[in-house]
């Protein structure tokens, strides 16, 4: 439940800045208007810069899905795998992803040097891919290693743009960062589809093992020139002008109260830890994330359709190219009015009706259909991490360590969803639709009573705040 903690800290944080109102707050800056035309810059710049993070998380995902994708073409044959042995695979990635991203957003926060930081975690984590082993207990360990430094990067690029975008310019970015991984899903599958087949018996390698050298191998050399267009932190950057940095910072500082240099408060953890907010959110996540453990297992979701590997990994390509559309419009649209529960609610509605339209028939057009409806449901994933930033956002050592928290609770749904297609329940996959329908519908339930408890938490400020603070940050409901 809300608690008075939460009031007394937001209100506290408005104390420091109220004295700034009295005077002109851009007059440094030349005025309003040369303000604004400075603003427009600064954002343009940045967004140019933050785009690097859309081909990031396209090279994160694809190295993340390698082995998806091989599996429709001998991987486990040549593996020797076994019953669940895959499905261990694919969750033993996600204990290392678990593990190690509250400390390296702890790290990343006190260094204040993403540009550097995030890259070298990329250009080790193609290097594992490309190492793949040829056995089942040094694919497991390449799995493990893979998560534990692809940990680095989500967690990492989140806290990022909170670092410099104020609350409603937040879904439209995390909606381009996240697009990343639905744009990944569609033409990795493509891309995997070409190498499978034009690789296959090359220099004496399985087609499946070249997916893993080449991808691995484009990681690395997008990670070098990642690290040179990359941005910092606004107090860090090296590419910013005098004035862009203190624009940069005053603009945080006017959004969410708290003044954006570098943070090094090592009292982030404990804050974050006992946070009620931070735990009913990661909870949330954990469940939208075995909801939509069918990312994972979408090639074999469009195999049970009947048609051959290639024309499976085809398939996959248009309902998430689809998704990539609606998750913008929407995310767009939340900024734009400033709400989030009811874009999260018919997002995540529409994949329930798609569940339940897979259970209900096997006839192939309807069930190709209901895979749109199905796969949109990542828009509502996506809003959803913007609520987070936007519920947990003072101060930054706090917010680091939330966010990385509320993921890496949120991958035990990963972890879960790995178990949640076994090839037994293939090919109507009934029991697997089921359990996302549950986690999708206990998802909502646990939204609507967040979204009570904010509207309990805004109506406590608004109170405490009268006559004393002109511009009190609300949380956004």
């Amino acid at each position: 439940m809300p608690s008075r903690n939460d009031t007394l800290d937001t209100l506290s944080v408005e104390a420091k800045l109220s004295t700034q109102h009295e005077k002109d707050p851009d007059s440094e800056f030349g005025g309003t208007d040369a303000r604004k035309a400075l603003e427009r810059r600064l954002l343009l710049k940045i967004d140019l810069r933050m785009s690097v993070l859309v081909v990031i998380y396209i090279l994160n995902y694809i190295d993340r899905t390698t082995a998806s994708n091989a599996r429709l073409k001998d991987f486990e044959a040549d593996l020797g795998l076994k019953g669940q042995q895959f499905a261990t695979l694919l969750s033993i990635l996600y204990v290392g992803y678990t593990l190690m991203q509250i400390p390296s957003n702890m790290f990343m926060n006190y260094i204040g040097r993403p540009s550097i930081y995030l890259c070298i975690c990329m250009m080790l984590w193609g290097l594992v891919t490309c190492l793949t082993a040829y056995s089942f207990v040094g694919a497991l360990l390449a799995q493990f290693f893979l998560g534990f430094i692809q940990a680095a990067f989500f967690p990492g690029a989140l806290f990022l743009l909170t670092k410099w975008y104020k609350q409603k310019e937040l879904g439209l970015r995390t909606a381009m960062l996240f697009c990343g991984n639905t744009i990944s899903v569609a033409f990795g599958a493509l891309i995997a589809s070409g190498i499978l087949d034009s690789f296959e018996g090359k220099l004496g390698h399985a087609g499946w093992r070249w997916l893993f050298f080449i991808e691995g191998a484009l990681t690395v050399f997008v990670a070098l020139a990642a690290v040179f267009i990359l941005p910092d932190f606004p107090a860090t950057d090296r590419y910013l002008t005098p004035q862009e940095r203190a624009l940069a910072i005053r603009r945080m500082e006017e959004d969410i109260g708290v003044a954006e240099g570098v943070d090094r408060n090592t009292n982030g953890l404990w804050l974050a830890v006992t946070d009620w907010k931070v735990w009913w959110l990661a909870s949330i996540l954990a469940l939208q994330n075995t909801s939509l453990s069918f990312g994972a297992y979408f090639p074999t979701i469009t195999a049970t359709l009947g048609y051959n590997p290639t024309i499976s990994l085809l398939l996959v390509a248009p309902p998430f190219v689809l998704t990539t559309l609606i998750s913008f419009l929407i995310s767009w649209h939340s900024d734009k009015v400033g709400e989030r529960f009811y874009h999260i609610t018919f997002s995540i509605a529409l994949g329930i009706v798609g569940f339940i339209i897979s259970i209900s028939t096997m006839q192939i057009v309807a069930r190709y259909v209901a895979m749109f409806f199905i796969t949109q449901s990542f828009a509502g994933l996506i809003v959803f991490l913007t609520w987070i930033s936007n519920s947990i956002s003072q101060p930054p050592s706090k917010r680091a360590v939330a966010l990385a928290l509320t993921n890496a609770f949120g991958q035990l749904g990963n972890v879960a969803g790995s178990y949640v297609w076994p090839k037994e329940w293939g090919p109507t996959y009934r029991n697997s639709y089921i359990i996302c329908i549950v986690a999708s519908s206990l998802c909502l339930a646990m939204c609507w009573w967040f979204r009570r408890c904010l509207i309990l938490l805004n109506s406590e400020l608004e109170k405490a705040g009268e006559g004393k603070f002109e511009n009190v940050t609300r949380y956004m409901l």
